[in-house]
């Protein structure tokens, strides 16, 4: 699968099967814009991200997680 910065559901269930160790109400978005571009699938271009966009990421993490 091919994931882009839109993809904001996909990529937060990606990041909670990869980083479980991880709170996502505590990230870094320096950290979070990291860990999104290494994902397995990720084909967008890095600097196409913004804060509205990793704060939706975000979001849906937290979600995924059950911490809201």
């Amino acid at each position: 699968m091919s994931l882009k910065w839109t993809d904001t559901f996909d990529i937060a269930q990606e990041l909670y099967d990869t980083h479980t160790e991880v709170d996502p109400r505590y990230i870094r978005f320096t950290d979070l814009h990291r860990w999104v571009t290494e994902l397995e699938g990720f084909d967008d271009q890095p600097d196409h991200s913004n804060e509205k966009i990793l704060e939706a990421i975000q979001m849906a993490w937290i979600d995924e997680a059950g911490l809201n």
